[in-house]
């Protein structure tokens, strides 16, 4: 059983940086997928590089920046269970009630966005409370089973294959009413369809032991104290930066579909995560390395912490502008914008939520979400 080493667990920022990195992505290529309305080929302002474009962005921004957020959830989870635990505090039910919250608000977001990746969050984040009690070789060993895609093996192995026919019915569903309804039909339709749809994907996506592998993964990160500048970590930071740089080199070199995009055949289903995989370490890696390697590297990325620490604020708040801009009951601009004005928008939407929040900022060391989260979990008693 693992025990707290009993040292301090200061402010990381480079993890802040990483988590606005990854919510800038999100929402960009949220909007470059019309928030899952999905019918920029057929908009009004479509340009000829828009199919490459989107190939690009699917390369490095899907799977990769939900898995950074993954990564640091386990991060997080780890830093607010050794402080309890220096305090002598066991903080799992503290933690499942807090999951809770996070569930709340994922249905929060599900009233404007189908694709909801925080209900999933919370009922996988309920498995961290386990993993937290299990020692660190048990669960080295654990994190890299879940990662190797065990289920996509098993069925490559077996022939046996998932039902996942039900997906595209729920899909058309939503589609249909972000397109033609009401706000309030596009808000009932994600309500009957949108967690059903996400979970079915996940499935077809190997997308669920892959979370859950990335957060056992931020957890060890935590507990080997990686983010920090200590010790020899900065050396694990390149070996893992040098591996995966070469594995994303081989997935391009043999996945390579000559628009952009990158496509294993048969075998995507089990290499295409590990794919994501790979790319999301070796820009977690650089990140970190340019990190504190250089001052103006930390300097440039200044916005992005303040950015990454109201990461739920900026998650929900994207889905209530995107939605209200693109789908038919708001401005329907679903039908004009092509994929690379479609990335104009989510820049312009990233740009006005840093402007907005940086106001926050000045006042309040929390976004507005993060705040309520977390009087919410601590119920008015201190947590640190």
């Amino acid at each position: 059983m693992y025990k707290t080493r009993k040292l301090e667990n200061t402010r990381i920022e480079v993890a802040d940086a990483l988590r606005g990195i990854a919510v800038v992505g999100i929402i960009l290529y949220h909007a470059v997928e019309h928030f899952n309305l999905g019918t920029a080929s057929r908009a009004s302002l479509s340009l000829s590089i828009d199919p490459t474009v989107f190939n690009v962005l699917t390369v490095l921004l899907s799977g990769k920046m939900y898995g950074i957020f993954a990564l640091l959830f386990g991060l997080s989870f780890f830093i607010m269970r050794d402080n309890q635990e220096q305090k002598g505090k066991d903080f799992s039910l503290r933690f499942a009630w807090r999951m809770v919250l996070l569930f709340g608000f994922g249905i929060l977001n599900l009233v404007f966005y189908d694709g909801d990746i925080l209900t999933f969050y919370a009922l996988l984040g309920l498995l961290m409370i386990p993993a937290g009690y299990l020692s660190t070789p048990v669960l080295w060993a654990l994190t890299l089973f879940l990662l190797i895609q065990p289920l996509e093996i098993y069925s490559l192995v077996s022939g046996w294959k998932p039902d996942i026919s039900a997906m595209g019915k729920h899909y058309m569903a939503l589609m249909r009413a972000h397109a033609t309804g009401t706000f309030w039909e596009s808000m009932v339709a994600n309500m009957q369809h949108g967690f059903a749809a996400s979970a079915l994907w996940f499935v077809a996506k190997g997308r669920i032991t892959q979370t859950l592998g990335l957060f056992y993964l931020g957890l060890l990160f935590g507990r080997h104290r990686l983010f920090y500048n200590e010790g020899n970590h900065l050396k694990v930071w390149r070996i893992v930066l040098a591996v995966s740089t070469v594995l994303v080199t081989v997935g391009v070199i043999f996945g390579a579909a000559g628009d952009g995009d990158v496509h294993f055949g048969e075998l995507d289903a089990l290499l295409h995560p590990l794919f994501n995989l790979a790319i999301l370490l070796f820009i977690v890696s650089g990140v970190t390395l340019l990190w504190y390697a250089f001052a103006g590297f930390r300097k440039g990325l200044s916005h992005i912490c303040f950015f990454g620490r109201m990461s739920l604020t900026n998650y929900l708040l994207s889905s209530v502008l995107g939605t209200c801009i693109l789908y038919g009951w708001g401005l329907g601009m679903y039908k004009v914008l092509g994929t690379t004005w479609s990335l104009l928008l989510g820049a312009a939407i990233v740009v006005l939520q840093i402007v907005l929040l940086y106001q926050w900022s000045k006042k309040h060391k929390r976004g507005p979400l993060e705040t309520l989260w977390r009087r919410l979990t601590w119920l008015g008693k201190p947590s640190a």
